[in-house]
């Protein structure tokens, strides 16, 4: 394609956005007007997605700026937290921190673990309160900009937010204190599984009362919806059609873990992953019952932290020495990458290896089987690209009640996005962005993207914490690939310059 065929791509891929009117004091999101997720009359709907935050308890003004521009620019349905919110690792958690989920506490040696002490047991706890009265000012930080719009929101999780010392779960709870939050409460224990929240079963589900969906709280802003429960971080929510006669398509947020006792990232849970394969048809099964369709499934599109092994699928190998060949990441190492254009989006880019676990959990596959059409992941924080990767398999959808043809999808959206936070390495500062996805009632399962980057939406940062990590062409196989946490020092960069010698 010449220069100008791309620009003109691109352009057509771009959603119109419209700032908000000035003095209009109703919440901008128009689901939050109606109480549920549903398109407008105009025949959108859209979603925020805000990937990698990764800050501690006192949050980057860039990054609450970003949020800010972000919202005002898109007016979304829905804002999504894929992960990493919390950098569990920052100072402030140093007493509760936790390297693994398996490991203990920072604050508890071998000799305090078998101690009987209560003095100890009581500084520990004590240090617990201080962890949650940070993570809560975390969340207060992130989720201001939304309560103040009226915006609804919901969060999943990653490898970093575990490491302050709190389960998800515990995270999780803290984040429905605040309005807007749209995961459901657990029931039936501490995951909300075995209870009526539970999904173990709707393969089989006859009505809508055994899909294992509950009605969120008026403080979601969002009362009127419904919500398919599982484990913290994981669940489901419906979007409507314009006149709430049937749902269109799902939204699956799913925890897709932290990391593997044998090395390097993990896998969803088989409970997350039996309810990834699950719910196209549930969300069907109560569209029967609301009595509008006879549809087998509703098309979904999942979001999570961590991108599966299939991401290079968008990627073909190129000479180590190649103009932006980037390494891959442990499994994928000793082989360079760059973007493949043919199935990636102009304006896509490949800052580093795609991160994802060693092992195949089987989540592609069910994605390929079960009525997915998108996924989209952050993680990889110098990661932005959109591509389409070719699936076998024919989709029963409600497309087929929207189009002419019928309800056929040509292959899976794979989308990556870049860190959307000033706390932790990324792309140059401007380059820091939320990410919208806007969905059209014509050809729902085919949505359109775009990258809203600082620079474009608020212009220089004003903070130097932020910083672009300066990537090398070696990789460490054995461990968890490059440290991507720190500044390369001077002595660093030397050692490098030595070893290429």
């Amino acid at each position: 394609m010449t220069e100008l065929q791309n620009a003109a791509k691109a352009a057509a891929t771009r959603p119109r956005i419209q700032p908000a009117e000035e003095g209009d004091d109703r919440p901008l999101s128009v689901s939050a007007r109606l109480g549920r997720l549903q398109f407008h009359q105009s025949g959108k709907f859209r979603v925020l997605q805000l990937a990698d935050i990764q800050d501690g308890p006192k949050v980057s003004k860039d990054t609450v700026k970003l949020i800010e521009a972000s919202l005002d620019a898109t007016r979304p349905d829905i804002v999504i937290f894929t992960g990493n919110q919390i950098a569990g690792y920052d100072p402030a958690y140093a007493q509760t921190t936790r390297k693994r989920r398996w490991s203990a506490a920072a604050g508890i040696s071998s000799k305090t673990a078998s101690s009987k002490s209560s003095e100890a047991s009581e500084r520990f706890e004590a240090a617990l309160e201080r962890t949650c009265a940070s993570v809560r000012a975390t969340v207060e930080q992130l989720v201001r900009p939304l309560a103040d719009r009226g915006i609804p929101w919901a969060v999943t999780f990653g490898n970093h937010d575990f490491q302050c010392g709190l389960s998800n779960a515990e995270i999780e709870s803290i984040c429905r204190e605040f309005p807007g939050c749209v995961n459901p409460e657990p029931t039936g224990g501490e995951s909300g599984l075995g209870g009526a929240n539970s999904a173990n079963s709707v393969g089989s589900m006859d009505s809508a009362e055994d899909a294992g969906f509950v009605q969120l709280r008026a403080e979601s802003y969002l009362p009127n919806q419904r919500v398919f429960a599982c484990e913290p971080g994981t669940f489901a929510l419906p979007v409507a059609d314009v006149d709430h006669t049937m749902s269109v398509l799902g939204l699956v947020l799913l925890d897709s873990g932290d990391y593997a006792r044998s090395g390097g990232y993990g896998s969803p849970s088989a409970e997350a992953l039996r309810f990834l394969a699950d719910m196209p048809k549930a969300m069907r099964a109560q569209s029967q019952e609301i009595g509008r369709s006879q549809e087998p499934a509703v098309p979904c599109m999942v979001f999570q932290h961590f991108p599966v092994q299939q991401y290079y699928q968008l990627l073909k190998p190129a000479a180590a020495n190649a103009a932006r060949a980037i390494e891959g990441y442990r499994n994928f190492a000793g082989k360079h990458y760059v973007l493949d254009e043919e199935k990636t989006l102009p304006g896509s880019y490949l800052g580093e290896g795609v991160s994802c676990p060693d092992a195949d959990s089987g989540e592609f596959a069910i994605l390929e089987q079960h009525d997915y059409f998108a996924i989209s992941a952050g993680h990889d924080h110098r990661n932005a690209f959109v591509g389409t990767v070719p699936v076998s398999r024919e989709m029963a959808s409600a497309d087929a009640q929207t189009a002419a043809s019928p309800g056929k999808v040509g292959g899976l959206m794979m989308i990556a996005s870049p860190t959307s936070g000033f706390g932790s390495y990324g792309p140059v500062p401007q380059k820091r962005a939320a990410r919208l996805i806007e969905f059209d009632i014509r050809h729902p399962y085919e949505p359109r993207t775009q990258l809203l980057e600082y620079g474009e939406l608020v212009g220089k940062p004003s903070a130097g914490k932020a910083y672009a990590y300066g990537m090398t062409s070696e990789s460490k196989p054995e461990s968890e690939g490059v440290d991507l946490l720190h500044r390369p020092t001077w002595w660093s960069k030397l050692l490098t310059w030595l070893r290429k010698k």
